[in-house]
């Protein structure tokens, strides 16, 4: 149901329940007789015939029909492409009376049930599918519990507002796999493996260098399945890792033991959740196996993967504090030193300077984490996001008043989230997060073109993308459009309007400025943005606000 829900979200629950009858009934069949007809396809082959197969399919989701026409995984890849995210065409939920659901829960358990369940699933349509379970289980749970209370509505009010807060959590969650599966589908194996490879080994740092690496092949592997749309494979795979995790979870880490307690479909998103593993004591300094030794570049030759995985590896458990991102650029960097010194006739004297050279990186990390929250702690959210949309305007001043300024307020909710994190958990949390909004600009990019800077930025490796961004200074080639006097309209809502409101409003006129020229220095913005506010302060006093906003 879940899976169906997720490509078919304008379909009705008793439409989807024959679909999944017939796949039902072909899986009995199967255990039955392994040779019988279709037994031998894969699941996403078998989902996708069935929906192929449904009538009318044009009429309900035009284009998405074509997709039918082409062979896997092409087809599959199709399909993916027209799930809609948060889709406007999907009602809100209404809960039904406080009578009427504890009845239909009593009579009609399974129906309810698989109500919630397509519900959720068809609104959101990358969610994990245990994590709807899970969702499902907590709903059940509040219907034992409420209904036996003599007021169900409010039980039921406190007990769905904690499932929502789950629910939003879930949809983070999902978000984070929706952006992995863009980097392995941008990026590929090897970017993916290097992410998953760095992260763990920051999480279990006392965890084997062999373990680890077998960790992460397993991974490959399941979130292929997940993005390829293959939830059954996805589920069982990953059910599969996480009973081998915690068959050893001393080894992996100290933190994991009560995840591995609770119920199989808690487990998973616990351990993810789990804390960093304590830092083993006394670890040697990586400058004397790597920097100092005279053979680098035997071993760098010898085996050039193994030696940078076990570089990575090192350094990345040595240093929870830096971003997967930062370690990513430091090991590339390391990686480009070796491949220039290794051919010198001093390859020695070449790298010794690496330890100067990477902290280059650190560096550039941490002062744009320290600048930001400082501007942030400073000065508040709303000269933070000030500085964020002349910041980008000036960078990509073709986009859209609206986007520029959904990217300034997505950029300030990570700065409120992450600077108020303690100083070693701020990096990691702040650059991650970015890259998830960068990673977003990147795709939009892709189809609608933004400006050369943005696309040699988007076009950049993974670890070096944030900085790039950073890095852009204002696009000169731009030309401003025609001037249209409607991008400064001011009228009377600029005084009655609610505060959020005129807020937004004054943020708009603020982009809509820089746009016209890119080129305006701080202390011309700020002249420009004190005549303004005094401007708003006189002509809301006055009796025909209108007529004095025209004069001034």
């Amino acid at each position: 149901m879940i899976t169906f829900a997720q490509y078919l979200q304008k379909c009705s629950y008793e439409g989807l329940s024959k679909l999944v009858k017939d796949v039902v009934d072909l899986a009995q069949k199967c255990v039955a007789d392994e040779d019988a007809p279709d037994c031998g396809k894969s699941l996403p082959a078998i989902f996708l015939d069935e929906i192929c197969q449904v009538e009318k399919l044009r009429d309900s989701y035009g284009a998405m029909a074509d997709c039918c026409a082409k062979a896997d995984p092409e087809r599959n890849e199709c399909f993916l492409s027209f799930k809609v995210q948060q889709p406007d065409f999907v009602q809100p939920y209404q809960r039904p009376a406080a009578d009427v659901i504890c009845k239909e829960y009593q009579d009609n358990r399974v129906s309810l049930l698989g109500h919630f369940i397509h519900a959720v699933a068809r609104r959101n349509p990358y969610l994990y599918a245990p994590t709807i379970f899970s969702l499902a289980a907590d709903y059940e749970n509040a219907l034992q519990t409420c209904c036996q209370e003599s007021d169900v509505n409010t039980c039921l009010d406190t007990k769905v507002r904690q499932i929502f807060a789950i629910k939003e959590k879930a949809k983070k969650v999902s978000k984070k796999h929706e952006y992995t599966c863009g980097i392995i589908k941008k990026y590929g194996d090897r970017t993916f493996q290097a992410i998953k490879f760095a992260h763990l080994s920051q999480k279990y740092p006392n965890s084997p260098f062999s373990e680890l690496v077998k960790i992460v092949q397993k991974l490959k592997g399941i979130y292929r399945e997940c993005c390829d749309g293959d939830m059954l494979e996805c589920m069982d795979d990953r059910a599969e890792l996480i009973e081998y995790v915690c068959s050893k979870h001393e080894v992996f880490s100290s933190k994991i033991k009560h995840c591995c307690d609770k119920p199989v479909v808690e487990r998973s998103q616990c351990i993810i959740e789990a804390d960093y593993d304590d830092k083993p004591e006394n670890l040697p300094s990586l400058v004397e196996k790597y920097i100092h030794d005279k053979e680098v570049c035997k071993s760098f030759e010898a085996g050039h993967d193994e030696f940078l995985s076990q570089f990575l590896y090192e350094y990345s458990r040595r240093h929870p504090e830096y971003s997967v991102q930062l370690i990513l650029r430091i090991t590339k960097g390391y990686e480009a030193l070796l491949e220039k010194c290794c051919k010198t006739d001093n390859p020695a004297e070449c790298y010794s300077k690496a330890e100067e050279d990477l902290n280059k990186h650190i560096k550039e990390t941490q002062d744009v984490v320290k600048t930001n929250c400082e501007l942030l702690n400073t000065h508040g959210e709303g000269d933070f996001l000030k500085a964020l949309l002349i910041r980008y305007t000036k960078k990509m001043p073709q986009v859209s008043t609206d986007t520029l300024f959904d990217i300034g307020k997505r950029m300030t909710a990570v700065g409120t989230k992450c600077c108020q994190m303690p100083e070693e958990k701020r990096m990691a949390c702040s650059e991650g997060y970015l890259n998830m909004v960068i990673q977003d600009m990147c795709r939009k990019q892709e189809t609608s073109p933004i400006n050369d800077n943005v696309s040699h930025c988007c076009s950049e490796s993974y670890a070096y993308r944030r900085p790039c961004f950073t890095a852009l200074g204002v696009d000169t080639k731009y030309v401003p459009s025609a001037f249209d006097p409607e991008m400064f309209n001011f009228d009377e809502k600029m005084c009655s309007a609610p505060a959020a409101e005129r807020e937004t409003g004054q943020m708009k006129l603020l982009i809509n400025l820089i746009k016209r020229k890119p080129q305006m220095t701080e202390d011309q913005i700020q002249k420009i943005s004190n005549a303004f506010t005094a401007m708003v302060d006189k002509c809301c006093k006055e009796s025909n606000i209108e007529t004095c906003f025209g004069e001034e």
